[in-house]
């Protein structure tokens, strides 16, 4: 289907791509209308979306049922008094609901908050009133309703309040269900206040399809259709605005990145909760006309039951952070068959070349890295079957014509460490945010003197190929060397002991900083002073000696944001102190 977007769908190279890639955005352009609903009646009853849990339950829905779901759930919505540019915070986890309520809320021209089921009381009254949210769609499943009900004396704009049962439509008429595993559901009570979900959807018609007329009045370009809240690891969170063409900004995600099949099935492990759920589990998937995998998993991780999921369901495309495949390359795969599999894509973290290579060695295939941001699309990628070079973030995505300035905003030289920006001489594009919500000082920030400023580090080399560094504001001076953290966590985790670390500057008498490692070891490792020594070694061989951590900390976990980001500025404060 994504011919229907793009003049030109095949490329010789990355240079044609790059050169001759364009978006014919249609005008009102809807993206349940104009792609779901469309594939509804082009395939029908085809799989759109595969969905199962570590309980055992499964569901697959069609083309069709998608499209009879979530017409009833716009109806329904619409009745509980959701309208055309409200603010709906949905927290669904990994529930196929999820996808029913995004695509309903397209319809409706209502703008929808994504959110994590992690959220604190705090959390939630912060985002209620920084985004005058009205309701919110959210799982009964731990303590989400209690938080939500507990933010409501502070948050005075939230008046609709909708709850999904954790067994969704499997139990919509009785008082329980059984997973495969013989565990038994009861159907939960709601507090006070909520919407029954699923019975709301049961008993409400279909939402008729709108007339050309009524298709102008839901949304033009230009509103907005979707927002995130950032991790805010250092101040609150921003709030990220994208207009209606986004969506298509990630026919790049996944045609020529992930390099999604039509008719195939494709896993990214992401919660709904954060941006890289829509990155790889809903818009360019289905544009590409691929069906979506959703593996819904409460217990605590176990890399073997994603292979267990790619071996059963077919799985023919793969995307994690680079920390799922450093536990996955630790598993004993050799009992798997996952020949289903024909591309692997990463992003978000440092990939190692032991990494790398240990991948390519048990499936064959190699990991292709990008880099994007919440404010943007895939900005840079390792194109098609063209040269890797592990550890890369590759070269730029078509729009994104990316370049590296330094401190006087004057460009770099190939080997020379700047911040990548994006230049906006010819306006913006497809997948670049609007804004930050309500906050022009912070938008002047990062859009300005003609580009935007992502705030992260890289430099490139002869060939073009861009390697990440870390953030403009995560880098060490010592002893007048300036050393990006990036760089020297990207050395550490091609050690066989290191499976995650974090890189910060401790404080120093003499040098001002020192580079301090914090590690989490890999399985059959234990703290020494001889693996001190030897890391040390290590990164000292392998790159600049003046970058070798001085000072190495063993921990069993790192401390992390909701949104699974290392809180770097945790570790800077114990520190300090």
């Amino acid at each position: 289907m994504e011919e229907l977007f793009l003049p030109k769908t095949d490329f010789e190279n990355y240079d044609d791509f790059f050169q001759n890639y364009k978006i014919n955005v249609p005008e009102h352009f809807n993206f349940a209308y104009d792609v779901m609903d469309v594939l509804a009646e082009k395939k029908g009853q085809s799989r759109a979306l595969v969905w199962t849990n570590d309980e055992g339950l499964f569901h697959e829905f069609s083309y069709a049922d998608l499209k009879m779901r979530t017409d009833k759930t716009a109806q329904f919505f619409a009745d509980c008094g959701i309208e055309k540019g409200d603010m709906v915070m949905l927290i669904l986890q990994r529930r196929y609901e999820f996808w029913i309520s995004i695509l309903a809320l397209h319809k409706l021209g209502a703008i929808v908050i994504p959110a994590t089921h992690m959220l604190t009381k705090d959390d939630i009254i912060y985002r209620n009133n920084a985004a005058s949210i009205k309701a919110i769609v959210a799982v009964h499943n731990g303590d989400v309703l209690k938080n939500v009900d507990d933010s409501l004396p502070k948050s005075p704009t939230l008046k609709i309040r909708i709850a999904v049962n954790p067994y969704g439509f499997d139990i919509p008429n009785g008082t329980e269900c059984t997973s495969p595993d013989g565990t038994v559901h009861e159907s939960k009570d709601l507090p006070d206040g909520w919407l029954d979900f699923v019975k709301g959807v049961e008993k409400t018609p279909p939402k008729q399809n709108p007339n050309k007329a009524e298709r102008a009045k839901i949304n033009t370009n230009d509103d907005i259709m979707i927002a995130y809240f950032t991790s805010g690891t250092t101040n609150h969170p921003k709030l990220v605005v994208h207009d209606w063409t986004y969506p298509l900004g990630h026919i790049v995600t996944a045609k020529y990145w992930q390099q999604v099949k039509k008719d195939g099935l494709h896993l990214t492990v992401a919660d709904t909760g954060w941006g890289k759920a829509v990155w790889g589990k809903l818009y360019g998937q289905f544009i590409c006309e691929c069906a979506v995998f959703v593996y819904d998993y409460h217990a605590k991780f176990k890399p073997i039951d994603l292979i267990k999921q790619i071996e059963k369901y077919k799985i023919t495309s793969f995307c994690a952070p680079p920390t799922i495949y450093r536990f996955l390359i630790q598993e004993d795969l050799s009992f798997f068959d996952m020949s289903c599999l024909e591309h692997c894509s990463t992003a978000g973290e440092p990939l190692s070349e032991e990494v790398f290579n240990r991948w390519k060695k048990l499936t064959g295939l190699e990991l292709r890295e990008g880099f994007g941001q919440t404010e943007t699309t895939l900005s840079l990628l390792n194109f098609g079957n063209e040269k890797v070079k592990p550890g890369s973030i590759g070269k730029p995505a078509p729009y994104y014509d990316a370049v590296l300035l330094n401190d006087e905003n004057e460009l770099c030289e190939d080997g020379e460490q700047g911040e990548i920006a994006f230049p906006l001489k010819n306006g913006t594009f497809p997948g670049l945010f609007l804004e930050y919500y309500r906050d022009k000082e912070k938008t002047a920030e990062v859009i300005r003197d003609g580009y935007y400023f992502t705030g992260d580090t890289a430099w490139r080399d002869e060939d073009g190929f861009f390697w990440f560094t870390g953030r403009s504001d995560d880098v060490i001076k010592c002893s007048g060397y300036r050393i990006g953290t990036f760089e020297v966590e990207s050395i550490l985790m091609q050690h066989p002991s290191v499976v995650e670390c974090a890189v910060t500057a401790a404080p120093d008498e003499v040098r001002g900083q020192v580079v301090k490692a914090t590690i989490v070891l890999a399985k059959g490792y234990l703290p020494s002073d001889e693996l001190v020594k030897d890391i040390q070694k290590f990164v000292k061989t392998t790159t600049a000696p003046y970058k070798y951590p001085r000072i190495i900390e063993f921990v069993s976990e790192l401390p992390k944001t909701i949104s699974g980001k290392i809180k770097r500025k945790d570790i800077r404060a114990n520190d300090a102190q």
